[in-house]
């Protein structure tokens, strides 16, 4: 009996230990809104994806919030409101893998984008054509987002935003949606990052000249110009003390080549012109037979003119 007993006490002591740890966990879970979290803490995931993540992470859960709290604020039913910002935060990160999210960005959009949701409003509401109660809830937490970020993160360019916002658009809103999320954060950007879109604006407005500019044209020479480059090339064919003349960059000297061809035909117009010559003179001198028969004949004309005589 006496075991039982010391059992049932021991039992009853971890049940009791047991309810308080989960009590100060809870308590802990529900003051996470209090805390303060810091971008730059080493300790989470500060890549880009971690931070779309974190976008992702917090547009659901403002559209949680937008449903809830903030309808039944807005009603005046404040005896609804039991899902406060905080408490979404910790749902989520309980019930999600969130070691790839930057979750101090994440914590930081769940609780600043709340604290400000009149003055965001406002901004939205000055470009908008309809009552931002006609929004879809989708797209009016897309804004925010947007909107929070135009405003607070100046570190973030503006187009970063723009695109981020069209991401979470394609990912969870409508399929025209974009139309309006596009047009009302580039009108809110002219306002609040005036001097990051006119300098973007002045940016592309010099690289299409450069695009458009035609090649330069080369400027005519000036008259100084042009006796410079005439004194230079004068200078170049000075000879020097070799007797050979100066060879500079600006006018290079060309020595003639022998064209083998030419030189052929030249070689066989002289083989030929040779040949004829000594045809010629071939022609010409006496040859030893006809040179014997001449004379016969005028040794023949001799006797027969002596014998005449002697008649």
């Amino acid at each position: 009996m006496t075991d039982q007993l010391k059992r049932a006490i021991n039992a009853a002591k971890t049940a009791q230990t047991n309810d308080q740890q989960a009590e100060a966990t809870r308590i802990a879970s529900s003051s996470a809104g209090e805390q303060k979290f810091d971008m730059s803490e080493s300790s989470y995931k500060t890549s880009h994806t971690a931070v779309r993540k974190a976008r992702r992470f917090a547009m659901q859960g403002l559209y949680e919030w937008l449903v809830t709290d903030r309808r039944f604020d807005k009603d005046g039913k404040l005896g609804w409101k039991d899902n406060a910002p905080h408490d979404i935060a910790a749902r989520t990160r309980a019930t999600n893998a969130m070691h790839t999210v930057h979750i101090g960005y994440y914590h930081e959009m769940m609780r600043d984008i709340p604290e400000q949701i009149e003055a965001l409003d406002t901004l939205i509401s000055q470009h908008l054509d309809r009552d931002i109660d006609k929004l879809d809830t989708v797209e009016h937490a897309i804004l925010l987002i947007g909107a929070y970020e135009l405003q607070n993160r100046l570190e973030i360019p503006y187009k970063v935003v723009l695109d981020e916002a069209m991401k979470l658009n394609n990912h969870f809103g409508a399929t025209d949606a974009h139309k309006l999320i596009n047009a009302v954060l580039d009108k809110m950007a002219i306002d609040l990052r005036d001097l990051e879109v006119q300098a973007d604006i002045k940016a592309n407005r010099r690289s299409s000249q450069k695009a458009a500019a035609p090649a330069a044209q080369p400027q005519p020479k000036t008259a100084d110009e042009t006796k410079a480059v005439t004194n230079a090339d004068d200078t170049s064919e000075t000879p020097t003390t070799t007797g050979k003349p100066r060879i500079s960059a600006n006018k290079a000297i060309k020595r003639p080549r022998a064209n083998k061809a030419q030189a052929n035909i030249s070689d066989y117009r002289a083989s030929k012109k040779a040949s004829a010559q000594g045809h010629n003179e071939a022609a010409a001198a006496p040859t030893p037979e006809s040179t014997a028969a001449d004379v016969g004949l005028q040794d023949s004309n001799l006797v027969n003119s002596d014998e005449k005589s002697k008649d």
